[in-house]
């Protein structure tokens, strides 16, 4: 199997282009390179650590999650939340396009590379990133990450396993990113004086943090598409 490639390419106000080719193995659906070899200090694990990470200094010296995103805030540490960009996402099926604010494309990309980083805690992001719907709305994100965990539960089922069909634990899922999230806000308020990274995080958590309120009311509205399976 051959490497899966995204790529995200950005017009910047001044008519610079930053271009972020990222390469994912096939099998484990994880980031291939693009980390620096020399790791600035609030990448390391016990900086701001997640209170729920099962990782210890003996096997990773530096958060894997951290490490992944150093490329994407030193890029952008100039650029503000809300300056005007043009984003391509290209990928072997299909090019999206959207002129959007830079807080937003950073923020599609860095949920990308959060959930390929390598990070136990956002792996079972993995088949979202797989088949990766860029710079998607609330509604397309909540239809994805429902229809994901429910397939979850599916090869769960044929597994001998409990499956959990009220969704309780895809809200357990985008409590564990709420941590996530607040832990890698204290990392970057660090790393940049910029603003656009930070607030890319806090879109990201804006998501998370409706999960639970929204996925079922979400689910109710549109389970009248779904009239002739019944």
């Amino acid at each position: 199997m051959k490497n899966l490639t995204i790529t995200y390419a950005f017009r910047m106000p001044d008519n610079t282009h930053e271009v972020f080719r990222l390469e994912l193995e096939p099998r484990t659906l994880e980031l291939i390179g693009g980390r620096p070899k020399d790791l600035p200090d609030w990448t390391k694990l016990e900086f701001h650590k997640c209170p729920h990470c099962p990782l210890t200094e003996k096997t990773h010296s530096h958060c894997p999650l951290a490490t992944s995103l150093v490329n994407i805030v030193t890029r952008f540490d100039s650029i503000l939340s809300y300056d005007q960009v043009h984003v391509d996402v290209i990928t072997e099926e299909r090019v999206t396009s959207q002129d959007t604010t830079a807080q937003r494309g950073i923020s599609a990309l860095m949920g990308l590379v959060m959930a390929t980083s390598g990070c136990p805690r956002t792996a079972c992001f993995k088949p979202m990133a797989r088949f990766h719907l860029p710079l998607a709305s609330k509604e397309e994100t909540i239809y994805r990450a429902a229809s994901m965990y429910l397939l979850a539960q599916y090869f769960l089922k044929r597994e001998g396993h409990e499956a959990d069909l009220e969704l309780n634990g895809l809200v357990k899922i985008y409590d564990s990113m709420q941590i996530i999230n607040r832990s890698i806000l204290q990392r970057l308020r660090s790393a940049t004086e910029g603003d656009s990274s930070v607030n890319a995080v806090i879109v990201l958590d804006i998501y998370a943090k409706t999960v639970e309120v929204v996925v079922k009311q979400y689910l109710e509205r549109i389970r009248y598409m779904f009239d002739s399976f019944f």
